[in-house]
């Protein structure tokens, strides 16, 4: 049996959900990759996938199995790419994990070119605000505006994600603009529920100062989505509080107007994140490079 076969077939269809697709992609029959991780079974005396009709799902051991198959496989994928050449042409598919709206408003619109300068690259964008586990998902490389916290992984720091205080006109004029970060409390806010401090918002005052101020703030709608919020905003639902290149549209053409201008919101940091490895993948590398250059020409990423 061709055992690193196998364990990539079995990788495979754990990542793309099924045996026809895993079938498809590496240009072979359903059944082939199907005998590929039955005999991987055999070998091991354990089952690896419960399957029914409508999904496969992993059994306990074999969920332990696959991490230990990812980071083999990718640790001799690198290996094997480091001995050939250091410039090696970066290959295969490359797994992203990215929010919605900064997958949308950046990643996607640049795709085409880094594909175009990384033709043997094949990119399986994956975008959601739900946090994503790297290794049980195969994600080569995810986009957080969080700190690190999981010592498995690692960050690469892209830049600290500029945060402005919002509001649309039309509300301005029902219930007042607030002057202080403290005025917050007595305004409906639109908090993004996904930050671990949902209720607070941070700020700095704009001049040279070390006062720091934490406002705790409410309304009567959150939401795990920024462009959600940003369109309650436009609404004039509320205050929201969101990374500038979201909104600095809309505030330039009068669609919202930016608040507590004597004051800093506290940024997020941006990092690409992935699973420490003795290698870090050329295809990841590559993307990481080419994400923080485009971020670097950008002026509301700086």
């Amino acid at each position: 049996m061709d055992q690193l076969g196998a364990m990539r077939a079995f990788i495979r269809v754990v990542q793309s959900g099924s045996f026809s697709a895993a079938a498809r992609e590496q240009n072979t029959t359903q059944a082939t990759i199907s005998k590929k991780v039955a005999a991987l079974e055999s070998q091991l005396g354990a089952k690896l996938l419960t399957r029914s009709s409508r999904e496969n799902s992993m059994t306990e051991v074999g969920a332990v199995y696959y991490e230990s198959c990812v980071a083999i496989i990718g640790e001799l994928d690198e290996a094997e790419a480091q001995v050939r050449s250091q410039q090696a042409s970066p290959k295969g598919v490359l797994r992203v994990a990215a929010p919605i709206v900064f997958g949308c408003q950046f990643i996607a619109p640049f795709l085409s070119h880094f594909l175009e300068c990384y033709p043997e690259i094949k990119v399986d964008l994956m975008l959601s605000d739900k946090h994503v586990d790297l290794i049980a998902e195969g994600v080569d490389v995810a986009i957080r505006a969080k700190q690190l916290e999981d010592s498995s992984l690692i960050a690469r720091h892209l830049f600290d994600n500029p945060m402005v205080v919002v509001a649309s006109p039309d509300y301005l004029k029902r219930f007042g603009e607030p002057k202080e970060p403290q005025e917050l409390r007595s305004h409906n806010c639109i908090v993004y529920s996904m930050l671990k401090s949902v209720n607070i918002w941070h700020f700095e005052q704009a001049k040279e100062s070390d006062d720091k101020i934490s406002v705790p703030v409410s309304g009567n709608c959150r939401c795990d989505n920024g462009e959600a919020i940003l369109q309650l905003a436009l609404d004039g639902l509320g205050v929201v509080q969101l990374p500038i290149w979201m909104v600095d549209e809309h505030v330039k053409v009068g669609r919202l107007k930016v608040l507590l201008s004597n004051y800093i919101a506290k940024p997020l940091p941006f990092n690409a994140i992935y699973p420490q490895s003795r290698y870090v993948p050329l295809k990841a590398r590559c993307f990481i490079d080419y994400l923080k250059q485009r971020l670097a020409e950008s002026p509301n990423y700086r």
